[in-house]
């Protein structure tokens, strides 16, 4: 092993040159190379909050954090509670499956929603950007909890996305049902709001006055849509064609094969043949799109050829994809299967998010200490297939060391997530330019939802294919021939009538446990090339600088 270190390629540029050399690049126009690259060039938003930055004082900043926190909290919180009533709402409708449908949709709206938010953002403000999504998030809520029909509660979610605890949970089913238990965020959201939004407003509005804020105005000519020439090449800086035909690839691709099977087979109807058919045709035209037509491309492919970004990107995809697989339909699995408590079943699903972020934390730290991720990203990995194997040996049961297995499992799940997720996104970042680290966090939040979609869509064709026939057979035993539809359908309603120790309840839960079992083992398929893709990351040194130093010896 060579003792040498060499610096690892800035991404997007020459080995061994900091600037944004064009021998990495795709052939494209000279002036829109010069444009890039011209440091007077800058985006207006990004101009705006450049002097922003410089302007902050200390009370700005703590101000601005207040406001941070109490959005992320009041997100965060609202995301662990829709966890337990989006199951009760499909149920309701008496389409349950459809849970997986919903959740695929979501995903595909945030693979396009997180790239284009990045863009707009820099085209725009990061206040503009923050208010729209607000207001996009509060009439997503404000639809969903009207909704009468699936299709409706489907659309609220897809606004909602593009806008984007268990006693909590508890209280408010025991005493109302879950369309007052999403509906009330559409009153506290935009209150929680309003702390972030009146200080990026107030300190945008007072620099932009300033002698900087005039100067950065004058440097960003062609982006700020103060300009004619702005306005105009706005449609090309977002994409639009690119994210349309995108996010019709895998919504005609995905959301089919979650509603194929179920009570009855579709898998030879046309609706969804068609579909399939014409989201590979959207996948092939993407490509060509981004490659040969597209001004402004949504996905960097110059930059994807570093196997530092490739890679981390696999890993952030795919284990989205393995969890998904396990915890799509989890809360149902809870209820139904281990028999706990509404409060328990929501505070068991947060675990994973829970001790993720304790853990994610813990090993921040140490990568401060020794200044290297790869390691602490492959044990992570590794302890998250560990994981999955746990939640093969305890896919359902109403037993106390049944009940035990499953905490332990998504207990470990949220401490491996922890050691490998946030690293990886460092990792990611670790060796981009300034000029880079947007896009590339933009699209490592794509690929994370990128794996949710797969992983929804995986689970949701496992369970619409087997669920409602092994039901069928196991309560085939007893007269009532429509029991396993119900149940299928409707599960929150038809099973407390079977108490845990009856034969009907006993059949239930071995149905659905072995569904689980399939999702889990599934997931676990997932997590082998998972570990395969950690391996192939770059091992930075990290430090102050913007061109991480890599040992060849550590780099494999």
């Amino acid at each position: 092993m060579s003792s040498s270190s060499e610096a690892t390629p800035l991404l997007g540029a020459a080995v061994g040159d900091t600037s944004a050399s064009s021998s990495l690049l795709p052939h494209r126009d000279s002036n829109r190379d010069s444009t890039r690259d011209d440091p007077k060039r800058l985006s207006a938003g990004v101009a705006r909050m450049a002097v922003v930055t410089k302007n902050l004082t200390t009370a700005h900043r703590i101000w601005l954090f207040i406001g941070i926190f109490i959005v992320g909290y009041a997100y965060g919180l609202e995301s662990q509670v829709r966890s337990a009533y989006q199951p009760y709402a499909t149920s309701s409708f008496h389409l349950h499956s459809y849970l997986s449908t919903i959740n695929v949709l979501r995903s595909v709206i945030a693979v396009a929603v997180q790239p284009t938010a990045a863009k707009v953002a820099d085209v725009l403000g990061r206040f503009e950007v923050i208010a729209v999504s607000t207001v996009l998030y509060t009439v997503g809520i404000a639809i969903e909890a009207s909704a009468r029909s699936v299709g409706v509660f489907c659309t609220g979610s897809m606004i909602y996305q593009a806008g984007y605890t268990g006693n909590i949970t508890s209280a408010v089913l025991s005493a109302t049902t879950w369309r007052w238990g999403i509906g009330m965020w559409a009153i506290i959201y935009p209150i929680a709001s309003l702390p972030l939004l009146s200080c990026l407003y107030f300190l945008e509005r007072r620099t932009w006055e300033t002698e900087d804020g005039k100067e950065s105005e004058e440097a960003a000519p062609l982006t700020s849509l103060r300009t004619n020439e702005g306005r105009s090449n706005l449609f090309d800086q977002l994409d639009v064609i690119g994210l349309i035909t995108l996010v019709s690839a895998f919504s005609l691709i995905l959301a089919p094969l979650t509603v194929a099977g179920g009570t009855v087979s579709h898998w030879r109807s046309w609706y969804i043949i068609l579909p399939l058919t014409l989201g590979l045709c959207s996948i092939v035209a993407f490509v060509f799109w981004e490659q040969r037509g597209a001004k402004h491309p949504l996905i960097p492919f110059h930059l994807l050829r570093d196997r530092g970004v490739w890679s981390a990107l696999a890993v952030r995809s795919l284990l989205n994809f393995a969890w998904y697989t396990q915890g799509n339909y989890l809360y149902t699995v809870l209820i139904v299967a281990f028999d706990f408590s509404v409060e328990n079943a929501t505070r068991i699903l947060s675990f994973f998010s829970f001790f993720g972020v304790i853990t994610g934390v813990l090993a921040g730290l140490v990568i401060f200490k020794i200044r290297r991720l790869k390691f602490i990203i492959v044990g992570g990995t590794c302890l998250f297939m560990v994981a999955f194997g746990v939640l093969i040996a305890y896919p359902g049961d109403p037993a106390k060391s049944s009940q035990y297995g499953i905490i332990a499992a998504q207990v470990l799940l949220g401490v491996a997530g922890g050691f490998f997720a946030y690293p990886t996104q460092a990792s990611i970042q670790a060796s981009a330019s300034r000029e880079h680290v947007a896009i590339l966090t933009g699209l490592y939040l794509s690929f994370y939802n990128v794996g949710s979609a797969f992983g929804t869509c995986l689970s949701g064709a496992i369970w619409t294919q087997t669920l409602y026939g092994t039901l069928k057979s196991n309560l085939d035993f007893q007269s009532n021939k429509t029991l396993a539809e119900a149940i299928y359908n409707s599960p929150f309603s038809i099973v407390p009538d079977y108490p845990v120790g009856t034969e009907i309840r006993t059949a239930i839960i071995e149905s659905y446990s072995s569904v689980q079992k399939l999702l889990c083992i599934a997931g676990m398929c997932v997590c082998i090339p998972m570990v395969g893709f950690a391996l192939a990351l770059r091992n930075p040194h990290l430090s102050e600088r913007e061109v991480q130093i890599e040992d060849d010896s550590e780099e494999a």
